[in-house]
């Protein structure tokens, strides 16, 4: 691939602790040489890991790009043994706008890996960590919910990985975020996300879907910022005692999977949904798990939509307004013990 165009104020190589921007050439309206500056900040402190840390991936995301710009003010250079950057918000278009899909080019960054050094804008953005950033990095976090559209029940997550020295650690990042559930998840709606391109370079990847929506709430945001420092603590980046489940009193963190595609169903026709079980709720085969209205159609019973089998609800549909073929529910289910034996 041809070299990025995009340039960094900070000087990777330095030790210390810089804030600066990223300089991605975009030119728009009557100006033909304005650039989109997306904030970033690195410290570094003699060996140890490097981390790259990020948020903002699609722009109505906002506990990781909060969580972040915090630790960017917080974290000292004393505190640090090895190397942290820091990028909070990738999308900046779209999170200024609250769109999950950038507004310059509709694109979705978590679909443009490896990226277009010669594409758009976001393609561009893609390309530069792909070439830039995940080379430099032992670990790569990546902080979501489920935007506007989806609601989890808050979880770290990763993909099942075929390296077992990579999913181990992984496996054990996912439980230092110290969440109720642990989630594997399967790729249903196409390619090119920033996690599998990171795992591709064998790279350790932390990811979460910590809720969604409009609303976040101050334990979610609390849960978002303290799990995170805990994952930087764990390792071996922040100085710092990592705290497990069992020291602050909860239950072992729960693994569950949706790695078949029928875990994920979607809307048969266009209405109102009206989730009948919150997430993180048992549920049985048959069990109702929400009800699909019709507001052209008053007089019609609503379409019921049904668990196919015995598991756990860990996501569902955010927004009440639905279009046929929009994601109702993401039905889980306790990861096996042979599985597990692999973490």
């Amino acid at each position: 691939m041809s070299k990025s165009p995009i340039r960094s104020s900070i000087d990777y190589e330095q030790q210390g602790k810089q804030w600066g921007t990223l300089s991605v050439p975009y030119s728009y309206n009557l100006s033909g040489w304005s650039q989109l500056q997306i904030p970033i900040a690195q410290i570094a402190n003699g060996e140890g890991p490097t981390v790259l840390l990020m948020a903002g991936n699609h722009g109505d995301e906002y506990p990781g790009q909060i969580a972040i710009m915090r630790l960017m003010r917080e974290l000292n250079v004393e505190q640090i043994n090895g190397r942290v950057i820091m990028i909070p918000i990738l999308n900046v278009p779209a999170s200024k706008a609250s769109t999950r899909l950038s507004p310059v080019d509709g694109k979705n960054l978590n679909r443009c890996f490896p990226g277009d050094p010669v594409g758009t804008l976001t393609e561009v953005i893609a390309h530069y960590l792909t070439t830039e950033l995940f080379p430099q990095a032992d670990v790569v976090i990546d902080l979501h919910t489920g935007g506007r559209g989806v609601y989890f029940y808050p979880c770290a997550h990763m993909h099942l990985v075929d390296d077992l020295e990579q999913r181990q650690k992984m496996a054990r990042g996912a439980m230092a975020y110290n969440t109720d559930f642990a989630f594997l998840y399967a790729d249903i709606a196409g390619t090119g996300l920033l996690p599998v391109e990171a795992e591709s370079q064998g790279k350790v990847v932390i990811t979460t879907e910590l809720g969604g929506g409009e609303v976040t709430s101050q334990p979610l945001h609390q849960l978002s910022q303290s799990g995170l420092r805990n994952v930087l603590v764990h390792l071996g980046l922040v100085e710092g005692e990592v705290q497990t489940r069992e020291s602050l009193g909860l239950a072992p963190t729960r693994w569950i999977e949706a790695l078949d595609a029928k875990d994920y169903l979607f809307s048969p026709e266009s209405g109102l949904y009206e989730s009948l079980v919150d997430v993180g709720q048992d549920v049985a085969a048959g069990q109702p798990l929400g009800a699909l209205h019709f507001p052209e159609r008053p007089d019609r019973e609503p379409t019921i939509i049904e668990a196919h089998s015995d598991g756990i609800l860990i996501a569902h549909r955010g927004p009440t307004v639905t279009n046929q073929g929009d994601i109702l529910v993401c039905l889980a289910h306790n990861v096996s013990p042979d599985v597990l034996k692999t973490f």
